[in-house]
């Protein structure tokens, strides 16, 4: 998108300075508005044209039946897509009759800015329309941080030359038509007209809908309530159907008289509670929302992301590109996560239905590896709709013949809806990202509380769980035997050692938490001797490594499968998943994504430097990020390792995923995991973090092109600074208590206010290593 002359680079905004139909639907993905519990498309305001419709909230979906050409025991039964619901953000506009639609009259000029500073979406726009009328509309969109069930939209319509008559149709829509999608026949019409009316109102400036869902039996409801201030002419009326609820307002307006529309609307679902009750709540949220006012919710906006922006800001001097690109993606993170509230961070946020609004295992390893030091709240929640899921994944695991917990590969409501179980039942390493997540909460928190309550059930049903799937060899190693990694052009494996290293530290860190709360333990029959098996096979879990090439093995015996024949695969026939079998790619030695690479940056303390950089090199010859998940990791290691330019590099692809829509399909939602990688990849890689058995260890770097890095970091209710420039890096603690803190293997103590600072040590030159032909990452030197 920034690459389109009608996008400007500026740093706390994301402006279009001109309309362009070609890039509608990328457009509507990137002006989305959301707060982890209601979304918006940034659709324009009048509804058409548009790229993908879309409203949603988290936890909405309707179930579908799944494909199999042959049936086998454990499958999943349905499938989960997200659906789109009742549209609250439409405004309609027709001047002297003639509909205001930027395909018709004349489009004098159009602009929109994102405001990540206030969470706002502005547009401005003039337009005369085919009879010669010229009209200034002005709205700004809001979805709110502090009232989650509430949007609100700011409509103004102005004429520019003569007296005109004005009429403004503010709705609540439900069942839009959406645009056809290829793609199997039963979900698409799962999906049409997915929700069946129940009740509709429309009593003055009040609006009301409820519907409920077929088959995945959730009520939904959506209210809206407006202001209205015009000239002494405007007049309102209301009617309501089964699907539409609209609020007419006509005028006649002056030059230089403008008509204002405020709409609030509320959501809210349910799948146990009944017609009234849903009812009463919007209507007590929206009631909520009228209290407080438009500019009251707007400054609430303000304050709140005031306080995020406060501890969570990243600087970047010397690229001005990648200093939009983070407030971007952190902004829209939070905006994924913020008010969740046990439900699901989706892979695409509520930006977009792409991926079936499904979550994976990128929320608890991208997604929470930020929230946890910069809104650990968010992260609090979204671990507890994975705690408040065990009964499925419960029952998961005794369908699959095994003890504790087995986590979903993708969901929406918790139970497993991946048709493909070689790359979603066999990836069983999405149990471990969560054991970690719970691990890396307490860590930075100290909160005991979810520890006992939280943590204690999530680490043990996990352990429980590698436990069974594994198994001793005669000489006593554990293996872990028919996983997939995350590269998933490596299914159904032996020994992935990015799995057995995750499934290690769950074994320890299980056998470490009951120790810590042994009542709580108990409740789930753990004992000692249970807790002793835990960690006699964490001790002895298997690590593949050729001694001839001195390298890890991705998994047993993959530095012997044949090398894909990268020079004989066109450009265009990338990503490979959609031109060549996966039977051909599982067995060659070709990566989809970083997986023994990110494990180096998970578990970093498992390897030498020698063998980080020597596997580094190894897989940057095999891996093609047919990804997005891919980049920032790399980014990361490469850091660690020396090769700060490819650093930067790979840099730029995770920053610039969406905002330059590098793989194509901006148009279906964000990418939120990859926007969590900037962060990633600048805090963890060029500022060197790492947060191993509590302790903050940095290992800072700059690429020749950055002058100057900064950024805040929370733990345990300490706010840390660091600022990296080019000879030197300095810590400050901004609030807390005294803390101790690493600089490349050197503890000390900070004090808040008195900032320490420490020389930067220059990494080793190394030769540059290869990448397969025509998939090296845009240089940004």
């Amino acid at each position: 998108m920034i690459t389109h002359r009608a996008y400007a680079c500026e740093p706390w905004l994301l402006r279009e300075t001109a309309l362009n139909l070609d890039v509608l639907p990328q457009s509507e993905s990137v002006f989305a508005l959301s707060n982890g519990h209601v979304g918006w498309r940034g659709n324009l305001d009048e509804g058409e044209p548009h790229g993908l419709p879309g409203a949603y909230l988290n936890g909405v979906h309707e179930l579908h039946p799944l494909p199999y050409a042959e049936a086998g025991y454990g499958y999943p039964e349905s499938g989960q897509t997200v659906i789109n619901i009742t549209n609250g953000k439409i405004i309609r506009l027709l001047v002297d009759d003639e509909p205001f639609d930027v395909r018709y009259g004349r489009l004098r000029s159009h602009e929109r800015v994102l405001d990540l500073r206030n969470g706002l979406l502005r547009r401005t726009c003039e337009w005369t329309s085919p009879a010669g009328r010229t009209v200034r509309v002005r709205s700004t969109r809001l979805v709110s941080f502090t009232q989650r069930a509430i949007a609100a939209v700011a409509y103004e319509v102005e004429p520019l030359d003569d007296e005109v008559r004005v009429v403004i149709q503010s709705e609540l829509v439900t069942n839009e038509q959406l645009p056809h999608t290829p793609g199997d026949p039963r979900t698409a019409a799962a999906l049409e007209s997915p929700l069946e009316p129940e009740e509709n109102l429309a009593s003055g400036h009040r609006l009301r809908l409820v519907h409920s869902t077929r088959r995945s039996g959730l009520r939904v409801a959506a209210a809206a309530d407006h202001v209205v201030n015009g000239p002494d002419s405007t007049r309102t009326s209301s009617e309501s159907g089964e699907n539409v609820s609209r609020l007419t307002v006509t005028s006649v307006l002056k030059p230089g008289e403008p008509l204002r529309l405020e709409k609030m609307v509320s959501y809210g679902w349910s799948s146990v509670r009944s017609l009234p009750a849903v009812r009463d709540q919007v209507d007590a949220a929206l009631a909520g929302a009228r209290s407080t006012g438009w500019q009251g919710l707007a400054d609430q906006q303000r304050t709140y992301l005031d306080d995020f922006w406060g501890r969570s800001d990243v600087e970047v001097d010397g690229d001005a590109e990648i200093q939009q690109a983070v407030r971007f993606g952190l902004f829209h993170v939070l905006q994924a996560g913020a008010r969740a509230e046990q439900r699901a961070v989706p892979a695409k946020g509520l930006t977009g239905s792409g991926y079936d609004g499904h979550s994976f295992w990128d929320t608890e390893t991208f997604v929470l590896s930020l929230l946890t030091y910069t809104s650990p709240h968010s992260v609090a929640e979204a671990l507890r709709w994975r705690h408040d899921t065990l009964p499925a994944a419960r029952a998961r695991a005794e369908q699959l013949g095994l003890r504790g917990a087995v986590f979903p590969w993708r969901t929406i409501d918790g139970s497993e809806c991946s048709a493909y179980w070689p790359a979603g039942t066999a990836a069983f390493h999405v149990n471990a990202d969560i054991a970690d997540a719970v691990v890396r909460y307490v860590e930075a928190t100290g909160d005991e509380e979810f520890q006992r309550e939280t943590g204690v059930p999530i680490l043990v049903e996990t352990a429980r769980l590698w436990h069974s799937l594994g198994h001793h060899d005669h000489q006593g190693a554990f293996h872990f035997d028919g996983v997939t990694g995350p590269d998933e052009y490596s299914a159904v494996a032996d020994d992935n050692v990015y799995t057995n290293l995750m499934a290690r530290e769950n074994l320890r860190q299980a056998a470490n938490i009951i120790e810590q709360h042994p009542e709580a333990a108990a409740a789930f029959g753990v004992d000692d001797e249970e807790a002793a098996a835990w960690r006699d096979a964490a001790d002895a879990v298997a690590l593949p490594y050729n001694e001839d090439l001195r390298v890890h093995e991705q998994s047993a015996g993959f530095t012997g499968h044949q090398v894909w024949d990268f020079a004989g695969t066109a450009p265009d026939q990338y990503p490979l998943m959609l031109h060549f079998p996966y039977f051909d790619l599982y067995r060659k030695q070709v990566v989809k994504q970083a997986d023994l690479v990110l494990v180096m940056c998970k578990r970093g303390e498992m390897f030498d430097a020698g063998q980080k950089a020597r596997n580094f090199e190894y897989y940057e010859q095999l891996t093609v990020r047919d990804s997005s998940l891919s980049a920032c990791w790399q980014s990361v290691m490469a850091a660690e390792v020396g090769h700060l330019r490819l650093a930067y590099d790979y840099l730029g692809e995770a920053a610039l995923m969406d905002l330059a829509d590098l793989e194509n399909n901006t148009r279906d939602g964000l990418h939120i995991a990859s926007l969590a990688g900037t962060w990633i990849a600048l805090v963890q890689g060029f500022g060197g973090m790492r947060h191993y058995d509590g302790l903050l260890e940095f290992s800072p770097k700059l690429p020749e092109r950055l002058s100057r890095l900064a950024f805040s970091v929370q733990v345990k209710g300490r706010r840390l600074r660091m600022e990296i420039e080019d000879s030197a890096a300095t810590y400050t603690l901004v609030q807390g208590s005294p803390m101790e803190i690493c600089h490349y293997g050197e503890r000390f103590t900070v004090i808040c206010d008195e900032p320490r600072r420490r020389k930067i040590q220059r990494p080793p030159h190394r030769p540059e290593p290869k990448q397969p032909p025509g998939r090296r990452p845009a240089s940004r030197h």
